[in-house]
């Protein structure tokens, strides 16, 4: 059967290049009932990698997102970002190192009304101090890469959803942040926007290095990513791993899991997720925008 909370392994040269290392993260909320949200969750993300994080309701995922944000604290355990543990930090520094090492992309793209595409991408430069000149330096390949150039001067209420959460990547990433965090960010559009915003994740994943963290609950968004962490009852349940089977893991009951570990196409790994969501068990319903077909191979 699929191996519970398999850890990444980290050998000592390797372990410096991590852009992001959780260690024995638990998260217990007090009342009168305490809830342990989070179970010694143990993993680490090397520089450049795109992983996304799946489970069903109540597993654990938007817990462990808001740690790694900063947004909350473990209770026990500790999160590094590029070997610096923001949970130390004064409220001065870790708004500091919020803004600058940290991207955030929500469902809900949390653009203002008030300003254009433009104005509002830029938003954080303006916030740091940063001088017009260096802004539009850094807006212009970003307006290039995700094809933003046609809606730069139009208001929020003037674009389509799918070109909404385009600005919303550019806002996140115009500052070269350390991690990019994304929650849910296809949650609110349909099919083809989906697609299209998680093909932009993707481009900015290869083309600018950036490392991504991504929580959701549809298969065809985690079929993009190069490795797919499972919580379950706030632990690690199981890896996938884009073209190999996972390390440290044992070979799972289903052969079409272990048939699908040389194919590296998008199609195959969309398979193999769906295989690892079919253990899950429990209702449906709690695997949320699961697609009526599988993404096309190679894409």
């Amino acid at each position: 059967m699929l191996a519970p909370n398999v850890r990444e392994r980290t050998h000592g040269s390797e372990h410096h290049m991590d852009t992001l290392s959780a260690r024995q993260v638990t998260k217990t909320y007090e009342g009168k009932v305490p809830h342990r949200a989070l179970r010694g969750v143990d993993f680490s993300v090397p520089k450049g990698q795109f992983v996304a994080v799946m489970g069903p309701s109540g597993s654990g995922k938007t817990t462990l997102l808001n740690i790694i944000a900063t947004i909350d604290r473990p209770t026990t355990g500790s999160v590094e970002i590029e070997g610096e543990s923001p949970h130390t930090l004064d409220p001065e520094q870790l708004a500091l190192f919020r803004r600058r090492r940290i991207g955030f992309v929500f469902q809900d793209h949390n653009l203002l009304d008030t300003l254009t595409i433009r104005e509002n991408i830029l938003l954080p430069l303006a916030l740091d101090g940063v001088a017009p000149e260096e802004m539009n330096a850094l807006m212009e390949p970003i307006a290039d890469l995700l094809d933003l150039r046609p809606i730069l001067e139009k208001r929020t209420y003037e674009v389509s959803g799918g070109q909404l959460q385009r600005a919303a990547i550019a806002r996140a990433v115009i500052r070269r942040p350390t991690l990019l965090l994304a929650d849910e960010p296809t949650g609110s559009l349909d099919t083809k926007a989906s697609m299209d915003v998680m093909r932009l994740f993707r481009t900015v994943n290869r083309e600018v290095g950036t490392t991504i963290l991504m929580v959701t609950h549809d298969p065809t968004a985690a079929s993009f990513a190069d490795r797919v962490i499972f919580l379950r009852d706030g632990e690690v349940y199981h890896q996938l791993y884009r073209g190999a089977v996972s390390p440290g893991a044992a070979s799972p009951c289903d052969s079409s899991l272990a048939a699908g570990a040389h194919r590296d196409a998008q199609g195959g790994f969309y398979a193999r997720i769906m295989d690892v969501l079919a253990f899950f068990g429990g209702d449906v319903r709690d695997i949320q925008g699961i697609r009526p077909s599988q993404p096309s191979a190679g894409r």
